[in-house]
């Protein structure tokens, strides 16, 4: 699927503040960036990052006063795969070692809290695709999807206790149900085709059969029409915009829309 993606974020920053943003798509194999643009109102020069392993892309500059910070881009995510329960689960030895990190508890997603719980009540369920499966059925079964319930401080253990919370809390309770029972799982921020109201969307990987298998839990949005941002333990790592000083969003405008293709072009 071919997608145009594009962010127009405007800040207000009291004084000069260093800022870093991942708002850019990943150049990753599961998804080929056509054509991209990125460029702020007003700022100094962009100091660019790339981690050559995931293909994220990240910028670091100081702002100050009011900024606009736009991305447009056009991407051919091809024919994404979907986690299918025959998807196998790796015994620890034959994990690469850049995965091992994904079953570790970190800050919002305490895993090793929920050992008990998640063998419990998924002991039963046998075959790592088919646990995953089982994961996104209870939570859709398990939380509401509510605005205002959760903070950017909330854990998966706030969100298991109200049993409510917005994307990034889905995320993270079904990473920490994951690494529970020893299933690499990594938070994803994307880009969603027919997410609404459209915004930067938090999902969740993880690593079965010898790769890393893309899911919505809050099944907003089809994993087809997904474009990968910034990966990472949890919504610490991929925070759209993170700086060194408190900032007022003046505005955020997300938009994703498919492209037509040939046959649709020709017929129309």
């Amino acid at each position: 699927m071919k997608l145009n993606v594009s962010a127009s974020l405007t800040y207000r920053f009291a004084g000069p503040t260093w800022v870093i943003a991942a708002i850019e798509a990943a150049h990753s194999p599961d998804q080929a960036v056509l054509s991209e643009e990125l460029w702020i109102t007003s700022g100094p020069a962009l100091i660019r990052d790339t981690d050559s392993a995931t293909g994220e892309h990240r910028f670091r500059t100081a702002l100050e006063g009011q900024v606009g910070i736009n991305y447009r881009a056009v991407i051919d995510n091809g024919q994404r795969p979907l986690l299918g329960p025959d998807a196998r689960q790796h015994d620890w030895a034959e994990l690469p070692r850049e995965v091992l990190p994904y079953l570790l508890p970190s800050r919002f997603c305490p895993s090793d809290e929920f050992m008990r719980f998640a063998q419990r009540e998924f002991r039963s369920v046998q075959g790592g695709g088919t646990r995953v499966l089982a994961i996104i059925d209870w939570l859709n079964s398990h939380l509401d999807y509510v605005h205002g319930v959760s903070s950017a401080k909330t854990t998966a253990e706030h969100t298991f206790i109200d049993r409510a919370g917005v994307c990034r809390d889905f995320s993270h309770l079904g990473i920490t149900l994951a690494r529970a029972l020893n299933i690499p799982a990594r938070a994803v921020s994307a880009y969603a085709h027919a997410l609404k109201p459209p915004d930067f969307h938090a999902v969740f990987e993880v690593y079965l059969d010898g790769r890393w298998w893309l899911l919505d839990p809050t099944r907003l949005a089809p994993v087809e029409g997904m474009v990968r941002i910034a990966s990472g333990r949890d919504a610490a790592d991929i925070a759209f915009l993170t700086s060194e000083y408190n900032c007022q969003c003046l505005s955020q405008t997300i938009t994703v829309t498919r492209v037509p293709d040939e046959a649709e072009t020709r017929a129309a």
